[in-house]
């Protein structure tokens, strides 16, 4: 059965604002609501199509009456955010993703409409460490409950999430973990981190890296937002970087500093305003992380357009730096 009526979290994001556009311009759909404290970037919506904006806050109980009144019966929660780039406490960004997540999901329970729910994970919630897997497929153990950061955010948030599809066996759930997002014009910590003039890194290390070029993200979330493709699905393009190898294509140059010397140096650029070292990225950058696409690729009907190193060399010609 075609969705009718969509609602779009975090349209105020690069990715979601255009998300938003991208399902607004579907003549399939009745009707696309972004819902979110701030409205999408300038130029998003310069032909709004079927999509509208609603600022309202999803931790709010309006979010509620909103999906019920206009009989939402598709929800993409495209809030969730994943390293971010500049210089919040984690705190506020928690806020967002956990406790938005929760009271999310408590209006979707009490949605009389809803049949499909989209949610926008990550690879992060794999962890990385010395005892990482080589390559993770979707049914690996998530990081450990000691963690601490946003990777631990997301496997509370991935929790929130399958209680809510044990409570709702007849709403079907699309999961849909993202390696970090490569791309000419997205703002996020990657395009700054390579775009330093000294990239720092930890002696010693070189840890092997996935990306996901923004196009192939979209495409992803329209296809689960318009057909039936419940199930939890790593989304990344083929291929890896080493860090190593990231740091010369991006024109830059790296430069090995102890690992007791990247706290120092992490607050240094925070306070800066540069790019937010937070400890999950730095763990990623020592260790790496490398996932399997085969189930997005046999299950879900979709293949990345884009390699790692293509979305990668894409972002870099597109800005002389790279954007993730």
């Amino acid at each position: 059965m075609p969705s009718n009526v969509v609602l779009v979290t975090g349209v105020s994001g690069e990715l979601g604002g255009r998300l938003l556009a991208r399902l607004g311009a579907r003549s399939d759909l009745k009707r696309v609501v972004g819902a979110d404290t701030a409205p999408p970037v300038p130029g998003v919506l310069r032909e709004p199509g079927r999509a509208e904006f609603v600022r309202v806050d999803i931790r709010n109980p309006l979010i509620a009456k909103i999906m019920t009144s206009a009989r939402v019966d598709t929800v993409v929660h495209a809030g969730p955010t994943c390293h971010p780039a500049g210089s919040g406490g984690h705190s506020a960004i928690k806020e967002a993703n956990v406790i938005g997540t929760m009271r999310l999901l408590a209006a979707c329970q009490n949605s009389p409409h809803l049949r499909k729910l989209v949610v926008i994970s990550t690879t992060a919630v794999y962890g990385a460490s010395s005892r990482s897997r080589a390559v993770f497929t979707e049914d690996a153990e998530l990081i450990p409950a000691v963690a601490t950061g946003y990777s631990k955010d997301a496997v509370e948030l991935e929790g929130y999430v399958r209680g809510f599809s044990r409570r709702r066996p007849d709403v079907g759930v699309t999961t849909l973990r993202f390696a970090d997002l490569v791309t000419p014009d997205f703002d996020t910590v990657f395009t700054r981190y390579f775009s330093l003039p000294l990239v720092p890194t930890v002696l010693g290390f070189d840890g092997r890296l996935q990306f996901l070029h923004a196009d192939d993200a979209l495409a992803v979330l329209e296809r689960a937002t318009i057909l039936d493709r419940p199930g939890v699905f790593n989304v990344a393009g083929a291929g890896v970087l080493s860090l190593s190898q990231a740091i010369r294509l991006a024109g830059r140059v790296g430069v090995g500093v102890p690992r007791p010397a990247m706290s120092p140096i992490g607050t240094a650029l925070r306070l800066a305003r540069r790019v937010r070292l937070s400890a999950d990225l730095v763990r990623l950058l020592n260790f790496g992380r490398v996932v399997d696409t085969e189930r997005l690729i046999r299950e879900f009907g979709y293949t990345p357009r884009w390699t790692t190193r293509e979305a990668f060399d894409d972002a870099v010609a597109g800005r002389g730096r790279v954007t993730a």
